[in-house]
C-alpha cells in the first residue's frame, strides 16, 4: 500500500489556484496506514509527497495507491487536470507539485486500486471518439484495474471518515473494493452526523467491480 499526503499552506500558486490546508488528510492517511502490515506499506507525507515520488517506478509494486490531497479540474483542457502534491522541497524552494492527467498516462502503475481522495477527481470532458478524458482514464491507461474518484467538492472530515471505513472493509474484512465502498457509504448514511449524501455519495468506483 502506498499512501501519499500533500500538506500545503493556504495560498495562491503561480497557476492561480487557491490551495487551503486539509487537516483531515493526515488523520486519513494514518488510519489507512495502520490497517496495512508494516512490511507492505509506505507513506509519503509533507515534502516526501512530491511529484518525483508519485512518478517513480517504485509505485508500481503496491496493490493500493492512495492520494489524499487537492484535485483540480481543467474543463477546457481535461488532460491538464490533476492532483496537487508538495509545492516546495525540504529547503522551502518552490517545485512543480502538479501531477497532471497527461503525465499519468505515461506511468506504469499496475495497481489493483488507485484512490483519489480529493475534489472532483472523477470529472472530465467528453471528446467525440475518445470518451471521457480525465484522471480516471489516465490511471486506467497507466495500468490500474480500479480507480475511486469523486464527482463533486468533498468535505475534508467526512472524506477522512469514509476512507477509513472503506479501507477497513477491504483490508480487515477482505471485501472487494466495490462492496467495501458501498458498505462504508451505508455506514455513513446511518449516522446522523454524516446522513446527507453530500458527505459520502461523491465517491464512485470505476473499472473492474469484482
Amino acid at each position: 500500500m502506498k499512501v501519499q499526503k500533500a500538506a500545503t499552506e493556504a495560498g495562491v500558486t503561480r497557476e492561480g489556484l487557491i490551495i487551503p490546508r486539509l487537516p483531515g488528510t493526515k488523520q486519513e492517511a494514518e488510519k489507512i496506514l495502520a490497517l496495512a502490515p508494516a512490511a507492505e506499506r509506505k507513506q509519503a507525507m509533507s515534502f516526501a509527497a512530491s511529484k518525483a515520488t508519485a512518478t517513480s517506478e517504485e509505485l508500481g509494486q503496491y496493490r493500493f495507491i492512495h492520494f489524499a490531497t487537492h484535485g483540480f479540474l481543467d474543463s477546457l483542457n481535461p488532460e491538464l487536470s490533476g492532483v496537487v502534491l508538495s509545492l516546495v522541497d525540504e529547503q522551502g524552494t518552490p517545485q512543480n507539485g502538479f501531477l497532471r492527467a497527461n503525465e499519468i498516462y505515461n506511468l506504469k502503475l499496475p495497481a489493483d486500486l488507485v484512490v483519489l481522495s480529493a475534489c472532483q477527481t472523477g470529472l472530465g470532458k467528453e471528446i467525440r471518439g475518445e470518451g471521457l478524458v480525465g484522471l480516471t482514464r489516465g490511471f486506467m491507461y497507466a495500468g490500474a484495474a480500479r480507480v475511486v474518484v469523486s464527482l463533486w467538492s468533498v468535505d475534508d472530515e467526512a472524506t477522512s471518515e469514509l476512507m477509513s471505513r472503506f479501507y477497513s472493509r477491504m483490508i480487515r474484512d477482505g471485501s472487494p473494493a466495490a462492496a467495501a465502498l458501498r458498505t462504508a457509504q451505508i455506514e455513513m448514511l446511518k449516522q446522523s452526523q454524516w446522513q446527507a449524501p453530500y458527505f459520502w455519495a461523491a465517491f464512485v468506483l470505476q473499472g473492474d467491480w469484482k
